[in-house]
């Protein structure tokens, strides 16, 4: 027991050891890249024997101590905090990556994933993801659940179409249309209520979602009973059985997806099971006739 013991600890120093000398490499190369000039200070012409930031320059810019940078950057085991280490990323001009990996490398709980200003292009290459899911429903949320864009098979499977409020919890609980085409809406209903909890604890001080608890609280009983169960269940996948007025019920997996660079975002994939010949159904749907039969969706 004892043996074991000794290896569990030494394996912990070891881990610690690698993450403080990865540390060192990684403020090391990132102060080497930023110039004097892009950092507000004068280069020091030929005096400077290597290119980049002094360490010295860099505790001042950050308002932090010459020795406490230095022992940070040698990777001792020294207490840091958010509020320094956002100061030397914002000296360093790391990016939102950059800045959560040297809040891991220095051994604290990174902040809340940014969006990278390079990857806002992105929704482009998005829509032709969620296009090339045809015949199957697929569409795209911000972090407040509001629909950003949709495909054709989701406007005809779940009712998404122009002058519909853009909320998907909004819509779960209102939409005379979305509610009626699903089988088992009370079943759903509370993971639908715990899974948009889970996103709104990741914010619990953002205003935007405030607002949207208390408009789905002032619109639905039902919402209000279950948002005060305080449940909390992780996104994932959730199994809809739908009645569709042209082609009768509807058999889906729903999967939600997420993008590293587009952490403001949110994929919904619908997969047709085997049961029902949904596969079947959605091509169908798809199709120029079944097109011009959805063009006039009918509830119920």
């Amino acid at each position: 027991m004892a043996t074991r013991t000794g290896r569990t600890g030494g394996t912990g120093q070891t881990g610690k050891a690698h993450r403080l000398s990865e540390l060192r490499e990684f403020l090391m190369s990132r102060r080497a890249r930023v110039s004097p000039a892009e950092a507000g200070l004068p280069d020091g012409g030929a005096r400077r024997r290597t290119p980049g930031l002094r360490r010295e320059e860099v505790a001042v810019l950050a308002g932090v101590g010459v020795s406490w940078y230095q022992w940070l950057e040698q990777g001792r085991d020294i207490t840091v905090s958010p509020q320094v280490l956002d100061s030397v990323a914002r000296v360093l001009r790391l990016s939102g990556t950059e800045r959560r990996h040297l809040y891991v490398l220095a051994g604290l709980n990174p902040p809340p994933p940014e969006v990278d200003p390079a990857a806002l292009g992105m929704c482009t290459g998005l829509r032709r993801l969620i296009d090339a899911w045809m015949p199957y429903p697929a569409h795209i949320m911000d972090g407040y659940w509001n629909v950003i864009m949709y495909n054709d098979a989701a406007s005809a499977v779940h009712g998404l179409r122009p002058g519909f409020s853009r909320n998907c919890l909004i819509n779960f609980f209102t939409d005379p249309i979305y509610r009626a085409r699903i089988t088992h809406w009370e079943e759903i209903a509370p993971r639908i209520v715990a899974q948009f909890r889970a996103a709104y604890s990741e914010r619990p001080d953002d205003e935007g979602f405030q607002a949207l608890v208390r408009e789905a609280k002032e619109r639905s009983d039902e919402f209000a009973c279950l948002w005060d169960r305080r449940d909390i269940a992780p996104a994932g996948q959730v199994r809809e059985e739908l009645e569709n007025p042209l082609v009768g019920t509807l058999l889906l997996e729903s999967t939600q997806l997420r993008v590293p660079a587009r952490p403001d975002l949110v994929i919904m994939l619908h997969t047709p099971l085997p049961e029902a010949d949904t596969a079947a159904k959605l091509e169908w749907l798809a199709s120029p006739e079944g097109r011009h039969g959805s063009l006039y969706p009918v509830a119920g």
